[in-house]
């Protein structure tokens, strides 16, 4: 079994950087064997939304809001590794969607993921 944590940068910051960043987890990814149970999750600052149209073999429809650029870059990842991103799989209540709750509770957004081969 390989587990994978890692974090990204938020939406805000430079683009090579965070370019560089999903390079990282990509480079680890090649080196786990095939057969091998794969786990990546963490803080990706990554909304990859409701719209799965492309990507039906990784995500399902039960994401929450629009994908970001973080989200693409994600669900890029996901889709040339073959990781399913879990939390969009099952339909949830929002509340047990959120992973991130602005302080005066007026956004709440999905940005951290755990995905499996």
């Amino acid at each position: 079994m390989n587990v994978i944590q890692c974090y990204a940068p938020t939406n805000d910051y430079k683009e090579d950087a965070k370019d560089q960043l999903y390079h990282r987890p990509q480079s680890i990814i090649e080196k786990c064997p095939t057969k091998d149970l794969t786990i990546l999750m963490g803080d990706l600052n990554a909304k990859v939304g409701m719209d799965n149209t492309g990507y039906e073999d990784i995500m399902g429809r039960h994401g929450l809001g629009e994908r970001n650029k973080n989200g693409e870059r994600f669900v890029n990842l996901c889709a040339f590794n073959k990781l399913v991103i879990c939390g969009t799989i099952l339909s949830h209540k929002r509340i047990h969607k959120t992973t991130l709750t602005s302080p005066d509770h007026t956004m709440q957004n999905q940005i951290d993921h755990i995905c499996i081969n």
